[in-house]
């Protein structure tokens, strides 16, 4: 082959590339490509969401990505507009043989690569896509009869079988990197502001961004990762690997983070097998979406469709704003709010508190995360929500729901994260703070913070909510 263009997706990395290696093994000549997709971006704007900071994150990943491309001979080329038609015309214009890239799992990716598909081979070129962002995907893994994994832990078990050093084994780009090649000209990266998006509070953060910054990450979290299993439900301490939004950029790399787990996990330690499982979750959520893409608009269970959710607008605006009467509830969103980022733990209590305290639908928390987490990816995201609701692939009845005091008093013991994200409340003791609205008003008075004054009064009675809960889901047991 004498010429292929690699097209940059969710895999803004120059190492252990698949697509990226494919390209530079096939052909003399290799360019590379990003396109800053607005069928992608419009709809954002259009959503008044002009400050998102995953457009930063994503900048500041092109940008480095640039870089490190053009220290290698060869350059990235970047264009905005929409992918489908760009990608098509610079493959026109490059006169490439053939356009690499890596899967993608989600359904308008899938109908925008068969869009780009067609047009490439109308021209006389293909479109050739390889794994990357999955340990296992598409039917790698079935049952013994031949059907997708339902329930994750019989898969879970599954993949552990399957695997073999072969399939965490990093793609070596540097050895082919000869073949990178740059165009004749090129246009400069834009920023947020040229795309259309204003700047947010991403750099106070401190959000390492780009391969370099998920490899500091990564590195971090190796340091620490034997008391994963110990640390990793407590929000105010650091036990998560702070990872998802690197993988769901592809600026960090699915096989070295699962080697390592492996090989730690194999040495006996506890932590690294909790966290290989959670890496397990993500292939799990991402065949289940490529299975059945049904699920991104309704339940998994077909059943539970029948439920008949609450509309309440005033009952939404208070849990999207953190109004709620309930510490823990209230802490967790306003971390999402100001940061873009929520404990694992607080995504299962508050997304509990919404479907099953609220009697709210799933989708509407669900579309909430999607436009403010910094790590949002559709399998994750619609299948946590749909566990959380009862709805998709779990094998726990409906009837678990959890209770936001006993969560936080669990979980939080000394009200740390909810003093970090709800200061009027830190005059509270340590077992004051989990439900203070049963405080006697002197004592209230005394912390500094009078409910339904300086902060909201529960908006439901727990006990009360759990009761009409198993009410609204009796429609599925009758059906």
């Amino acid at each position: 082959m004498d010429a292929a263009l690699v097209w940059f997706r969710r895999d803004l990395r120059p190492h252990d590339h698949a697509a990226l290696y494919h390209a530079l093994r096939a052909a003399r000549r290799v360019y590379c490509a990003f396109v800053f997709d607005r069928a992608i971006l419009d709809p954002l704007r259009a959503q008044g969401l002009v400050a998102d900071r995953r457009v930063e994150f994503i900048v500041l990943a092109v940008r480095e990505l640039a870089q490190s491309l053009n220290e290698r001979g060869g350059a990235l080329i970047v264009r905005h507009g929409f992918a489908a038609e760009e990608i098509v015309r610079l493959a026109d214009e490059l006169r490439v043989d053939a356009v690499f890239a890596n899967h993608d799992y989600e359904p308008e990716a899938i109908a925008r690569d068969r869009r780009v598909d067609a047009a490439l081979a109308a021209a006389g070129r293909r479109l050739l896509t390889f794994k990357d962002q999955v340990i296992f995907d598409r039917d790698e893994l079935v049952t013994g009869a031949g059907k997708p994994f339902s329930v994750f832990t019989p898969y879970r078990n599954a993949w552990l079988r399957k695997l073999t050093p072969f399939h965490v084994k990093s793609y070596p780009v540097e050895r082919y990197a000869a073949a990178l090649s740059r165009p004749e000209r090129s246009e400069p990266i834009p920023s947020p502001a040229q795309l259309g998006f204003s700047v947010t509070n991403l750099g106070s953060l401190r959000l390492a961004t780009g391969a370099t910054g998920g490899a500091r990450v990564f590195d971090e979290f190796k340091e620490r990762i034997g008391d994963y299993d110990r640390l990793r439900d407590f929000p105010a301490r650091n036990g998560p690997s702070h990872l998802s939004v690197h993988l769901r950029f592809g600026t960090v790399s699915i096989r070295e983070l699962a080697a390592f787990a492996v090989e730690r996990a194999a040495s006996g330690t506890s932590g690294a097998e909790v966290w290989l499982s959670e890496l397990i979750w993500r292939d799990f959520f991402q065949q289940v979406l490529w299975h059945h893409p049904y699920v991104a608009a309704r339940a998994f269970r077909p059943e539970y469709d029948r439920i008949r959710w609450s509309d309440d607008p005033e009952l939404f605006a208070a849990w999207c704003e953190g109004r709620t009467g309930y510490p823990l509830v209230d802490a967790a969103m306003a971390q999402i709010n100001r940061t873009g980022y929520m404990h694992n733990r607080l995504r299962m209590v508050v997304a509990s508190f919404l479907t099953k305290d609220l009697g709210i639908d799933w989708r509407r928390g669900e579309r909430y995360f999607a436009r403010h987490l910094n790590d949002f990816d559709l399998a994750a995201n619609n299948g946590n929500w749909q566990w959380a609701a009862s709805s998709g692939c779990d094998a726990q009845p409906y009837f678990r729901i959890f209770n936001p005091v006993a969560q936080s008093e669990k979980f939080d013991p000394d009200g740390a994260f909810i003093r970090r994200y709800l200061p009027q409340l830190a005059g509270f003791t340590d077992r004051e703070i989990h439900a203070p609205w049963r405080v006697p008003i002197a004592r209230q008075r005394a912390a500094g913070c009078v409910i339904g004054v300086d902060y909201p009064a529960p908006l439901v009675d727990h006990a009360t909510a759990r009761r009409q809960a198993l009410e609204r889901y009796a429609v599925v047991r009758r059906g």
